[in-house]
């Protein structure tokens, strides 16, 4: 069996962290790096009910997307949700690794496993990374669809290739558009409007979107908006990343067993419908 420090050597080739945003944290958060490495489970999330997944589950190593500590702390204390995350990791020999915005612009990244959940073929980069001779990676990436669909058909796709969540898919635009092409971001993605309509497409998939910035983006384009659930949109990325190790794993005899964990850390539990206003009609000088 390899050890962790191996482990993570092979995952940091596969996402680099100098590849990440300076204000990320990325990388080994808790492990001995002499520890053996059998069983590793990936996740979205490092929350308690991911921590006590990998207890159940025997797994030596935890890997997941979003950091245990983004903002950096000066207490591990237990009595704090994160220090008590922490406590229950070492406490049982789990180590925690994180691949967050390198595992954005990697390829392949987070958003070819999301383009990939909807059989979306992959043509360039949103936002290509200036350091990648190739033009593959970056964040986001340009999709061609197979066939033309309506953007009403292509939220329904992605409600039902997406893990389900209470939120499902909402959309902004014409249900009844035709779809060609589809910039995708996993994550919150408001932040590329002006990338996605310099780059033509017909809609854009991502997650987190707010009121402002999509009101101003429907002003200024036809553009199709698709708002799924920040989890949903980062989960399949977990099954690619445990496909990648077990690649390796194979080429290196290691004989490790990875899991991907289905328990939906979505933070929203409920949805409930709008009921549509009554119709109005309004007559010169009546009374409102």
């Amino acid at each position: 069996m390899p050890r962790l420090s191996e482990v993570i050597a092979a995952l940091d080739a596969l996402w680099p962290p100098e590849r990440a945003e300076g204000w990320d944290a990325v990388g080994t958060v808790c492990g001995d790096p002499d520890a053996e490495v059998r069983r590793v489970l990936f996740a979205v999330d490092p929350v308690q009910e991911i921590a006590d997944e990998a207890v159940r589950l025997e797994a030596d190593l935890l890997v997941t997307h979003h950091p245990l500590y983004l903002r950096g702390t000066t207490t591990v204390a237990a009595s704090h949700f994160k220090g008590r995350v922490v406590h229950t990791l070492i406490k049982h020999d789990v180590a925690l690794f994180v691949a967050h915005t390198n595992a954005d612009r990697a390829d392949p990244g987070v958003s070819d496993a999301l383009a990939g959940a909807l059989d979306l073929r992959v043509t360039g980069p949103l936002v290509p990374d200036p350091s990648d001779p190739a033009g593959r990676r970056g964040l986001g990436r340009i999709c061609a669809l197979d066939r033309p669909m309506t953007v009403r058909e292509l939220a329904e796709l992605a409600a039902r290739r997406l893990p389900a969540t209470a939120q499902g898919v909402r959309v902004a635009g014409d249900p009844d558009a035709e779809v060609r092409t589809v910039a995708v971001s996993g994550g919150s993605g408001d932040g590329l409007f002006d990338q996605v309509r310099a780059a033509g497409v017909d809609a854009f998939l991502t997650a987190d979107l707010r009121h402002h910035p999509v009101s101003e983006a429907r002003e200024h384009t036809p553009l199709a908006l698709l708002d799924a659930a920040h989890w949903a949109t980062e989960w399949p990325w977990c099954e690619l990343a445990a496909a990648q190790l077990d690649a390796l794993s194979d080429r290196h005899g290691w004989g490790l067993r990875s899991y991907v964990s289905r328990t939906v850390t979505d933070p929203w539990s409920a949805h409930a419908a709008s009921v549509p206003p009554l119709a109005t009609t309004y007559e010169p000088g009546a009374p409102n």
